[in-house]
């Protein structure tokens, strides 16, 4: 055993030692432009979102920024509704009714919200654009990155980098605008420099889009965004998606423009690959659906023109479920097995919680109290006898309008509200209060020792009705 053992050592040891790299280098995507009606569709969405995006924070409501989201005060102005911390159960409420809007939607139809209105895919687009004004189509830039280092190359690309900046700063000001008077922003950036929070936050987001859009691209859905990969558990064969007929199309080639596919033995697939030239992600559709389709329909466009042009009909890319494409259905089959139960349930589930969200918005009362009893300070007996309870009492006033309220008790019969009963909360603030409430020695004799309940009632001056009642406790002393 040692003789072989000594035999094999020098062989091993005169192997060359290779290492391996685990990380791919990232292969450049030249994405062609492309017209056509998604792609239309994905700049009528562009152009919708960014107006809303972009002009929102200039609008005004009752002098007051329309949409401004206050974290120094702290409040959420959103037109005339008024959101305090208070709130934030609405904001839980958003959250799920996001979620579910998610999977209801991926479970219908793929990745609509990636393809048309994630902000990613949105400042791509508006990115791709700017480098196709100032470098031109694809061909045109490949060729210009090849190309030496020269003034004109410095130029193009120096002009693109310049507006995508411009770009992602705007977007970037306006953004933090939420969260600033954005009519006072400008001013206020220039007097403090960049020696400011505002003004480092116009700048990490601005340099965030820039990364993101301009730089990261596809990378961010890839390798950064989970949604991907949790993609396949919301999809079923029913889910409408992005998908390529091969039963057509194959076997692919080139021919003659309106040649019978089948009197050369071919699908209808040209192999003109222009599907992947367009496609941001750089996949070929044709190998069937991956994590990294964002659903753009980008080589739907770009085939249906091939299709137009060679005579061909349309739809060889198209939108449909795996389960159609392998079975031959038609659209109105298809669309009958897309409301199937998991789609309805999460319909449902939707509806009910978009439901609950309104209906909680309507129900909201325009002001808000809080009452703890003084634990630090026990009942007491005052001078002329009677026994004093001390209460902490929060009113949030949710109106933008300075508001008079007037406290009561019910619940024992004698007790008042010992000293002032009426309270003044400026709009959308939150004020603290001391009350005391007095029940006379006699009514106070009458009743067992220990905690009575009681309610303190909160009405509006000039209302005749109470806004709120608060159930609270009255300590009698032994």
């Amino acid at each position: 055993m040692s003789t072989s053992s000594e035999s094999l050592e020098p062989a091993v040891a005169a192997q060359p030692v290779h290492f391996v790299s685990m990380y791919q280098k990232r292969t450049k995507i030249y994405a062609r432009s492309v017209r056509g009606l998604y792609a239309r569709l994905r700049w009528a969405i562009v152009a919708l979102t960014q107006s809303v995006f972009f002009g929102l924070p200039w609008l005004d409501w009752n002098g007051r920024q329309a949409v401004l989201f206050d974290l120094d005060a702290p409040r959420f102005y959103i037109f005339g509704l008024v959101l305090q911390p208070q709130d934030l159960i609405f904001l839980a409420a958003l959250l799920v009714i996001a979620a579910l809007a998610l999977f209801f939607f991926t479970a219908l139809a793929g990745r609509l919200w990636c393809g048309y209105s994630c902000p990613q895919t949105v400042y791509s687009e508006i990115f791709q654009w700017i480098e196709l004004k100032t470098e031109g189509d694809r061909h045109a830039r490949i060729k210009l990155d090849k190309q030496p280092w020269s003034a004109a190359k410095i130029a193009r690309k120096s002009a693109k980098h310049a507006l995508w900046l411009l770009v992602a700063l705007a977007a970037g000001f306006t953004l933090v605008g939420y969260f600033v008077p954005i009519r006072g922003l400008a001013p206020h950036l220039a007097q403090a420099g960049i020696a400011s929070w505002p003004a480092f936050w116009v700048l990490f987001y601005g340099g965030m889009m820039y990364g993101h859009a301009g730089w990261l691209r596809e990378q961010i859905c890839n390798y950064m965004c989970p949604y991907a990969r949790i993609q396949s558990t919301l999809i079923d064969g029913d889910s409408l998606v992005i998908a390529y007929d091969g039963a057509r199309g194959d076997p692919r080639g080139a021919r003659p423009r309106r040649t019978d596919p089948a009197s050369v033995g071919l699908g209808s697939c040209t192999d003109c690959t222009l599907c992947v030239q367009v496609c941001p992600a750089g996949i070929d559709i044709r190998n069937g659906l991956q994590n990294e389709c964002i659903g753009c329909a980008a080589c739907i466009d770009a085939c249906d023109d091939v299709m137009r042009k060679m005579d061909y009909p349309t739809g060889l890319i198209r939108y449909a479920t795996s389960n159609g494409v392998a079975q031959g259905l038609g659209k109105a089959e298809m669309l009958r097995r897309v409301l199937r139960p998991r789609v309805l349930i999460y319909g449902a589930l939707l509806s009910a919680a978009g439901t609950a969200f309104a209906v909680g918005l309507a129900m909201r009362s325009p002001v808000g109290m809080d009452v703890i009893r003084d634990r630090g300070v026990m009942a007491r007996l005052g001078e002329d006898g009677r026994v004093q309870n001390l209460y902490r009492v929060q009113l949030m006033n949710r109106t933008e309008r300075t508001t008079r309220y007037e406290l009561g008790v019910e619940g024992l019969p004698g007790l008042v509200v010992d000293g002032s009963r009426v309270f003044e909360v400026p709009p959308g603030e939150v004020r603290p209060f001391t009350l005391r409430l007095a029940l006379p020695a006699e009514a106070a004799q009458s009743l067992t020792p220990g905690a009575q309940p009681v309610t303190l009632t909160l009405t509006e001056q000039g209302q005749t009705s109470a806004a709120l009642r608060e159930h609270s406790t009255f300590l009698v002393p032994r």
